[in-house]
């Protein structure tokens, strides 16, 4: 038998990357999700293509030999997949994680196979698939937990690609940047050899890959959309041709930068230049990126471990300069009812309803005694004068 991978979550990320990538690698992929529309299209139609959208220009890869399943009618086929694949990916978000885990957790439990299952959430999240793997063994007949990695190894990754509003008369075709970086922990699979997957970059320490992408990437890219969406842009590229904008941009990324050259050893000129790429990358104007489904879930984007208070929380803790990020989460916290967005609407509910240290604290996630927590009051209150 060819090899097999096992993906849940049939959107944009799951067929114009994942299973882009395992496809090209040779990979039978079978796609996993509840979304009756996506698996009936997937299972009447045998190929999609990805577009790959660079300053080069445009390539269209082909994508075939794969399967769909509805894991809502159809739970036991999703067992025996997981029971007999050789990989299982996720890319269906980090609040996500626990619904998915009980089917994966009955798959695991029912292989026999000497080599164990490679589990990979690609989520835009820190140690997502720890957290997937934590709901997995919650969900593990307890005699059966001491022996679950002789059945599944568990490997966090750190992914990078922008993925912009599609078409709508797309259906499965996926138009993507060509940009990619997926790098995973390769130390899980030291005995048994980690999966072969050419576009995957095996690393032994994570860490700085992850921090790097998350508090560049997805720092700069959010900045753009709040701002951007407070002067009424309508698209990424358009809110970075605002010099002001760029200008805030760039500061958030320095803050963001010296963290991250100070506590991985980025030297930085490497850090300058792939911030650098960055800005270019996200003012592609190909990619008609609207500034609405970039900011979209500030709650999350707001919260501990994330974009700003994530690398904002650490830069405070050492008496560092942190202006810009502040500014930026100002112009988040502004980011309220915003149309087909829900978390836009609990937010303004939030604001609302609470005093500026309970949103502080319910939000963000950080505690009164935390230097950042202080400097996070004041923006919150002037935030809600702004709504009365």
């Amino acid at each position: 038998m060819g090899l097999r991978a096992v993906h849940f979550g049939g959107g944009n990320i799951g067929r114009g990357f994942v299973a882009e990538k395992l496809h090209l690698a040779g990979y039978e992929v079978v796609f996993i999700d509840v979304m009756d529309s996506i698996i009936e299209q997937l299972q009447k139609t045998k190929e999609y293509t990805v577009t790959e959208i660079g300053a080069e220009g445009k390539k269209v890869n082909k994508i075939t030999n794969y399967r769909a399943i509805n894991s809502k009618y159809e739970e036991e086929k999703v067992v025996e997949e997981i029971a007999t694949a050789d990989l299982v990916t996720c890319a269906v978000g980090p609040n996500i994680l626990k619904f998915i885990a009980p089917v994966i957790a009955k798959g695991i439990d029912k292989r026999t196979a000497p080599k164990p299952l490679a589990v990979i959430a690609c989520e835009n999240a820190i140690g997502a698939t720890d957290t997937l793997a934590g709901f997995i063994k919650e969900k593990t007949p307890q005699d059966r937990l001491s022996s679950i990695n002789d059945r599944a190894r568990f490997a966090n990754s750190a992914i990078d690609r922008i993925v912009p509003g599609q078409k709508p008369d797309a259906g499965l075709n996926v138009e993507i940047e060509s940009f990619y970086e997926w790098v995973v922990d390769k130390t899980p699979f030291a005995e048994h050899g980690h999966p072969e997957v050419s576009a995957i970059k095996w690393v032994d320490d994570l860490n700085p890959y992850i921090e790097r992408k998350l508090f560049t990437v997805n720092t700069g890219h959010a900045a753009a959309a709040y701002y951007g969406h407070a002067r009424k842009k309508r698209t990424i590229d358009q809110a970075l041709q605002d010099s002001e904008i760029n200008q805030f941009v760039r500061d958030c990324l320095a803050e963001t930068s010296h963290l991250i050259v100070k506590k991985h050893g980025i030297s930085t000129d490497e850090q300058k230049a792939y911030v650098d790429k960055i800005i270019t990358r996200i003012s592609n104007p190909h990619l008609m990126d609207v500034v609405e489904r970039v900011g979209r879930a500030p709650l999350r984007k707001l919260s501990r471990k994330e974009r700003f208070v994530g690398p904002a929380s650490q830069l405070a803790e050492a008496g560092d300069k942190i202006d810009a990020l502040l500014g930026a989460m100002e112009q988040a916290f502004a980011f309220v009812d915003v149309e087909n967005d829900e978390e836009s609407a609990e937010l303004s509910k939030i604001l609302k309803s609470n005093g500026a240290k309970e949103v502080v604290g319910k939000v963000c996630g950080l505690e009164d005694t935390h230097p950042l927590f202080e400097k996070i009051v004041p923006i919150v209150e002037k935030v809600q004068k702004s709504l009365k």
